[in-house]
């Protein structure tokens, strides 16, 4: 099943044929037969080898001076927030006065650091005044491109259907004939293998460009690992590759805008979109696409104009240029044991870095939309995915100052850092203010703190100060929603997202909302750190795409120590000091209420409550594009002939069958010791005296192993039902 041709282009069902103008006229329109040919293209093999870290690689394409405008945004956000430190940090002292205490000396280094970090929030948002302006270039551009899915364990069909829009997108934005779709598995699990090939052998059938599908074995090196293996056997059949996850997709408009701009400036070699949250049900979902379609565009502009051509790397929905990756990105296992060390988590940081370091520009152009992927339902699935992301951040505490690597490349490392980071500082921040407290209203002051002291030392605290500090940091956390509503306002965003009213009462609910959850994410992240501190290692599951409301008993379990805390903190407070809780009341009402946020935010129908009252909106809800709307229409029909019953169906749909086997190699290949699993599957198949016998018999791995070869398959269908 897929295109016969040996190139790009060509696939023999979609020549010369129209294609619907909408998704509700379907594909029955295209009458697309079921396509032959093997499962992968022939090999293409380009070296990738393994980079070492400690070696400084000669320079690439471009090793220019960053222009002006790169330059006034880096002094704009990285001296600014230089001069938010300096300010804080003078205006705190002043505030303790000369005589501080060991107390007082360690909040003045963590109200140090976190007044910076909300101040460089601010500044990094301002330098986005010097973004350049992106242009789509003309002319020719034949460059041979590879969209690229990685799927480890996804739901089949919805996966199939996103891609199954996107070829259709991509034939009528005229990339049929240099555009192919790679969907590269690691899954395992015989009951989600098995729906996945029977999902691409479907949009197979129906995808007017080709699609390739391998699955791997041993899954080494996890998501760059797969895409590596891909580099390495078929990264001399394509010069550019779209880089996607499971639930996320790219415009065929933009992949054509991405192509052209990389092949215009033969130095590029990545070029990262700023990808929009869609599909959100749930508020906690709503909310956080709603913050990302409305504030993100102003954050990635200032991102886009410091970073300049030394950009990061988000892992998808971004374009690369495949001969530099090889030559660049080819990562080692780390030395030592999880969480530190071996397989490089975000690999993504990495690979930018290493393709700067070799002198290939890495950019992210801000500019362009149609770039789209889910958000995690749930606070509690967002938890588990920020778990394994914090691992990968730390983990690059070894690698910052490896040689060769573009400073702003180590900006980028250490941003990623003390975003986990700044939630144990935060907590150290509140519980050593709240120590300070303590202290001085339980202890009796010493005046005379020396024996021959003539006068009193008196203990010196400006309230005033302190106070007008506070109004700053909340300042630098607000001002920067506000300026992106104000921008919305002036462009149709507002009028897509229901009208400026309903912008301003949506920002208004996000801003509570998120104030509540911001306590319960601190403790989280805390309690990873310190997790991954202790050598605890995230492991490799899949991810939650699309969750439901957790039961009580959940929410209260994993919550309970929030609670817990936050009503302690409330008592011991309005006994001791009842003047704190006015500053602490919105952290405390945050932990105290994460039962009912943790779980109402996960509620579907609260999400549609949201959104009758027109709060939370985005523009791609209102109006949904063209490749979501189809993809939904197409994971629909997907999953209709999809089979049911598991693996019983491989025995009796002699065309599901047939389906599965053209998605197999000729024949099994590895060592034997590789192939032990199939000798005893095909030892079990012989002895068992019915099909459903043999499932009986056969043990998870035997059942995979059963799924991927053609004469195990076969022996399996002559045994009677």
């Amino acid at each position: 099943m897929g295109a016969t041709h040996s190139q790009p282009g060509g696939h023999p069902a979609s020549q010369n044929r129209p294609l619907p103008l909408s998704a509700e006229e379907g594909w029955e329109a295209l009458d697309l037969p079921q396509s032959e040919g093997p499962a992968t293209p022939p090999e293409a093999p380009l070296d990738m080898p393994e980079q070492d870290f400690r070696a400084r690689p000669p320079l690439g394409p471009d090793s220019r001076w960053p222009g002006l405008g790169t330059i006034a945004a880096r002094l704009t956000a990285f001296g600014g927030a230089a001069a938010i430190a300096w300010l804080g940090w003078r205006q705190m002292m002043l505030t303790f006065g000369t005589n501080m205490t060991w107390l007082q000396s360690v909040l003045l280094v963590l109200f140090a650091l976190t007044f910076t970090w909300v101040g460089f929030s601010f500044t990094s948002m301002v330098s986005g005044i010097f973004a350049r302006r992106l242009r789509n270039p003309e002319g020719p551009n034949q460059a041979r491109l590879a969209v690229v899915m990685p799927v480890y364990h996804e739901n089949a069909a919805a996966t199939a259907g996103l891609l199954a829009a996107l070829a259709r997108d991509l034939y009528r934005e005229g990339l049929g004939e240099r555009a192919e779709i790679f969907v590269l598995s690691d899954s395992y699990e015989p009951q989600a293998v098995f729906e996945e090939m029977a999902a691409i052998s479907r949009l197979r059938d129906i995808s007017p460009v080709p699609v390739w599908y391998r699955r791997r074995s041993f899954n080494k090196g996890r998501k760059a690992g797969n895409v590596g293996d891909f580099v390495r056997r078929w990264g001399g059949r394509y010069d550019q590759m779209v880089v996607l996850d499971a639930d996320s997709v790219v415009g065929a408009a933009t992949i054509k805008a991405l192509s052209a701009r990389m092949n215009a400036d033969p130095a590029v070699g990545l070029i990262q979109t700023m990808p929009m949250l869609v599909g959100g049900q749930t508020i906690f979902a709503r909310l956080t696409q709603f913050a990302g379609r409305i504030y993100g565009p102003a954050v990635a502009r200032g991102v886009a104009a410091w970073s300049g051509d030394s950009g990061n790397f988000w892992g998808h929905n971004a374009i690369i240029r495949v001969g530099a990756f090889a030559q660049c990105c080819g990562l080692p296992e780390l030395p030592g044991r999880p969480p530190f060390g071996g397989t490089i988590l975000s690999h993504d940081f990495v690979e930018a870095a290493l393709l700067r370091r070799a002198g290939w520009k890495v950019r992210l152009d801000h500019d362009l939309r149609q770039s789209f992927e889910g958000c995690p339902p749930t606070l509690l699935d967002m938890a588990v995915r920020e778990r394994r992301w914090a691992q990968g951040n730390l983990q690059h505490a070894r690698l910052i100052f490896s040689r060769g690597f573009a400073w702003i490349s180590r900006a980028h490392f250490v941003i990623g850092i003390l975003g986990f980071l700044m939630s144990p500082i935060w907590l150290m921040l509140i519980l050593v203010g709240l120590a300070l407290s303590a202290n001085v209203l339980l202890s009796r002051p010493d005046y005379f703190p020396q024996t021959y002291q003539l006068f009193p030392t008196w203990p010196t605290f400006d309230p005033v100060r302190m106070l007008w500090l506070f109004i700053a940091a909340m300042s630098f956390l607000l001002v920067p929603k506000f300026i992106a509503i104000f921008r919305a306002w002036l462009r149709p965003l507002a009028k897509d997202s229901g009208g400026n009213v309903r912008l301003l009462a949506s920002a208004m609910f996000e801003i509570v909302l998120s104030a509540l959850i911001a306590p319960v994410q601190m403790l989280i992240q805390t309690r990873q750190i310190i997790e991954i501190l202790r050598g605890r290692d995230s492991g490799w599951e899949a991810q939650v795409r699309a969750g439901q409301m957790p039961p009580w008993h959940v929410v209260l379990r994993r919550h309970a120590l929030h609670v817990v805390l936050g009503v302690a903190t409330l008592v011991v407070l309005a006994f001791l000091s009842p003047w704190q809780l006015v500053w602490l009341s919105p952290i405390l009402a945050g932990l105290i209420l994460s039962p009912l946020t943790s779980r109402w935010s996960a509620s579907p129908v609260f999400g549609r409550w949201a959104r009758r009252q027109g709060l939370l909106v985005t523009p791609e809800e209102r109006q949904p594009p063209e490749v979501l709307t189809a993809a939904n229409v197409l994971d629909f029909r997907i999953a209709g002939g999809l089979p049911r019953g598991g693996l019983e169906a491989l025995g009796r749909d002699a065309a599901l069958r047939a389906r599965i086997l053209a998605l197999l190699p000729a024949a099994p290949s590895g060592p034997v010791e590789e192939r032990l699993d199939a000798i005893s599957a095909e030892a079990k198949i012989g002895h068992a005296a019915s099909q459903a016998q043999a499932l009986r018999f056969l043990g998870p791995a035997e059942q995979l192993a059963l799924i991927e070869n053609r004469a195990l398959i076969e022996a399996f269908a002559k045994l009677p039902q």
